[in-house]
């Protein structure tokens, strides 16, 4: 090359340049140690591991992602307030902050035992009631709705409200205890969670009342979830045709922005179609918050909760007639779509590459899928993302010992979502604790795999089956991601 022109050798450097660029910017976003692609954050940081944003992401838009974040942690006061922008909490609410529940954006936990007293925090219990008459029920077959709420508490127990009001009750759990005989004679303790609601204040509950307890799900990744497009979700349904024993399924929720079905993909059983909808529902259900979805400024009060429904609201006019001003909610819809994905930790140890041999043997790949390509359409710093999330967004049934009588939508009781698992290894660093499922009942990974049922049966009597060293093998895998 020393003859060749300068100019020549330059465009030819710059070409080769650009090349390796492109060659290692491709590897980069189809590692699987980058699960999140492009948007993996940089580094672990602690206990704050789930609260960092995308890795791509510009300074720009960094401040909306801050600004967005200070929304999240907002602790919301009552009406009437000096502070038009903070008030409107209530009346009845389960916690005054998004951060209240999802701490340091991380899994939630249920209540300790035999505690009265003490608020659920970070556990949310559904309540519905079987439909009553043919026009309930055709509100249902309709689409338009997810269930039937409890005539006087409505669709969630809200355990807090504000001064000169009665929080509806508290929850309370205990558990019984069943033991598992694993290969090797290892013995296994499941606790089975039962819940109460004791000091009921607006009288007695309906006699067919049904409850689902859930614990909050981590937050990262989820704008990542968003931008998987349909129709993989269509290919999983098709490709799980193939398996004998496993049928995952859509649900079909209402999306009340479009005002028509669509897929549901958020919340443990897929009832809401997109990450605004479900914003909004958290704000209105968990702390009485109005928005342009919801825009009641009673937030929970049902028509039955008279002394609830003539306190003051925070509807303000410059707010756009909510509580949560448009302006809010799009910077908290931004600040919730682009949490990062923390990197994986001892992806190439030995016993986690032989764990995810096992994973793959015990067909848990079939329902926890790995990898995706998000859309080319979605937001700029989540399109076209080679990710590796664990999940197919389906709903399954999970056998007797998981299900309960709550149904949402087409989800009926004993069918759960497929939780995401990138970031579970983290969970306790995260969040204090290691409880998993819907609603924390498992004390670890291996407990979570043994409360498994229904079509994921197989899998669980598989694993049980395994030497000791096998089922280590594969609880250090899934804790790597």
């Amino acid at each position: 090359m020393p003859n060749k022109p300068l100019l020549a050798r330059l465009v030819s450097s710059k070409v080769a340049s650009l090349l390796l660029l492109l060659i290692v910017s491709s590897w980069l976003n189809a590692n699987p140690q980058l699960p999140a692609g492009e948007t993996t954050a940089t580094r672990l940081a602690g206990k704050h591991s789930f609260s960092q944003h995308a890795a791509n992401m510009t300074l720009e838009q960094r401040m909306d992602f801050n600004l967005g974040q200070a929304i999240f942690g907002k602790l919301w006061v009552s009406s009437p307030s000096s502070t038009t922008a903070s008030d409107g909490l209530g009346p009845l609410y389960n916690a005054r902050s998004c951060l209240n529940c999802h701490t340091n954006n991380g899994r939630g936990q249920p209540p300790k035992p035999d505690t009265a007293s003490a608020n659920a925090r970070s556990l949310f219990l559904r309540l519905s009631i079987p439909p009553q008459n043919q026009q309930q029920q055709a509100l249902l077959t309709s689409g338009k709705q997810a269930f039937i709420p409890e005539p006087v508490y409505g669709g969630q127990l809200q355990d807090q409200s504000v001064q000169g009001l009665v929080a509806e009750g508290q929850v309370t759990l205990n558990y019984t205890f069943q033991t598992l005989a694993l290969a090797g004679g290892e013995q296994v303790e499941l606790r089975q969670p039962h819940y109460s609601i004791t000091k009921p204040a607006y009288g007695e509950l309906h006699p067919q009342l049904r409850t689902s307890a859930r614990v909050t799900p981590p937050m990262p990744g989820l704008g990542l979830l968003e931008a998987i497009s349909e129709s993989e979700l269509h290919n999983n349904v098709a490709a799980q045709k193939n398996h004998p024993e496993i049928a995952g399924q859509l649900n079909h929720v209402w999306d009340i922005q479009q005002q028509k079905t669509v897929i549901g993909r958020f919340g443990w059983k897929a009832i809401q179609p997109n990450l605004k909808q479900q914003n909004a529902a958290a704000f209105i259900e968990d702390i009485g918050i109005s928005s342009a979805i919801f825009p009641q400024g009673y937030g929970g009060c049902t028509s039955t909760q008279s002394d609830c429904r003539r306190l003051p609201d925070g509807n303000s006019e410059h707010l756009g007639g909510v509580e949560a001003s448009p302006l809010m909610t799009e910077v908290l819809e931004f600040y919730v779509r682009t949490l990062a994905i923390p990197p994986r930790r001892n992806a190439q140890k030995p016993e986690v590459l032989a764990g995810e041999k096992i994973f793959q043997q015990l067909d848990c790949a079939a329902c926890h899928r790995p990898h995706y390509v998000t859309e080319k359409n979605a937001h700029p710093l989540l399109a076209s993302q080679s990710i590796w999330p664990y999940t197919d967004l389906l709903l399954h049934n999970m056998g007797d010992g998981l299900a309960d009588e709550h149904s949402e939508f087409l989800a009926k009781g004993n069918q759960w979502r497929t939780p995401a698992l990138w970031g579970v290894g983290l969970t306790q660093l995260v969040s204090g604790h290691s409880q998993l499922l819907h609603d924390g009942r498992a004390r670890n990974v291996q407990e979570a795999i043994l409360w498994h049922g229904g079509e994921a049966e197989s899998s669980k009597q598989q694993f049980m089956a395994l030497p000791k060293h096998q089922r280590q093998q594969l609880i250090h895998f899934v804790e790597s991601l």
